[in-house]
């Protein structure tokens, strides 16, 4: 029985970048955290420890500033540019996978007036992309973490089976929380608004979840999904995943008090984890290929 090497990549990950545009008055920042993994004919270093094929990843970590000096625009467009680089300056590296999240910086507020340069950190959601680029063929998956959000109604869980482990009550009316995370994949990597269409597709989210009456997390997933394809015709495919932020009823029964549906325990862990995929019916599931190859999981 032989030993073979199988599916490699290597690269830099997490390199922090702030850029800082100063052409006027009004500032702009830009704050990414981008990683890069390089793939091809990289069998000698595996097996003898040449490295003559190795791009060095402090050399990855460098080109990602070089290029910023340029100004980093749309996320999709800098990290297509960096995988179109390294693919075709070095030969022996036929694919490429950079993914970036930009972290949001909101201007402060004076006086009612947004701040030239000043700024704020909003909470911890983050607008993410991951391009491939593999063999000449590039795909583009964008998305956004972190993206909490919760409805005080509107909400029923029951009808799921009982054994005799099963403690949890049905309810009819019940707050649901929970913390976004999607990506969807472009069907193109040119002539699309990347800002435009993120915004729209996160309005859509937004929209779906506080206006579907939830029997289950599962069918509010589906829906933001479906409307999601409905509204934007450049995403091919979107994957939602939904962790089930819990808030149970607290019992006041033992100091003599009712709770109508007010107090609530919030509880962090364990939770419910919901994941899906809702695509096209003329799209394949696996039609993305390398697309969501090594893409991190939810």
């Amino acid at each position: 029985m032989g030993i073979t090497l199988g599916p490699n990549q290597y690269g830099k990950a997490e390199v922090r970048l702030v850029t800082v545009d100063r052409e006027g008055p009004v500032h702009h920042l830009k704050d990414l955290t981008v990683s890069t993994s390089l793939r091809g004919q990289l069998e000698r270093t595996h097996l003898t420890g040449d490295n003559a094929d190795v791009v060095a990843t402090d050399t990855q970590k460098n080109t990602v500033y070089a290029f910023a000096a340029g100004g980093v625009g749309e996320v999709e467009d800098f990290a297509l540019r960096l995988a179109e680089h390294f693919t075709g300056s070095f030969e022996h590296i036929t694919g490429a996978r950079i993914l970036i999240s930009e972290h949001a910086w909101n201007r402060i507020d004076v006086g009612g007036t947004p701040h030239d340069h000043a700024f704020s950190r909003p909470g911890g959601e983050e607008r993410t992309t991951a391009v491939t680029l593999q063999d000449g063929k590039a795909w583009v998956v964008s998305g956004l973490t972190g993206l909490t959000v919760l409805k005080s109604t509107g909400s029923e869980f029951h009808g799921f089976p009982r054994d005799e482990y099963t403690t949890l009550a049905e309810t009819d009316d019940r707050i649901l929380a929970t913390a976004v995370t999607a990506r969807w994949r472009y069907s193109a990597t040119s002539g699309i608004d990347w800002t435009l269409s993120f915004d729209e597709i996160r309005r859509t989210l937004l929209e779906t979840f506080a206006t579907k009456h939830s029997l289950s997390l599962q069918q509010t997933l589906y829906a933001m999904g479906e409307a999601v394809l409905e509204a934007r015709p450049e995403v091919a495919e979107i994957r939602l995943a939904m962790p089930n932020k819990h808030h149970f009823l607290v019992d006041l029964s033992p100091f003599g008090l009712s709770n109508e549906n007010e107090v609530f325990h919030a509880a962090d862990r364990p939770y419910g984890l919901i994941e899906g995929t809702v695509l096209r019916d003329d799209e394949p599931a696996d039609a993305a290929g390398l697309a969501w190859y090594s893409l991190p999981e939810f």
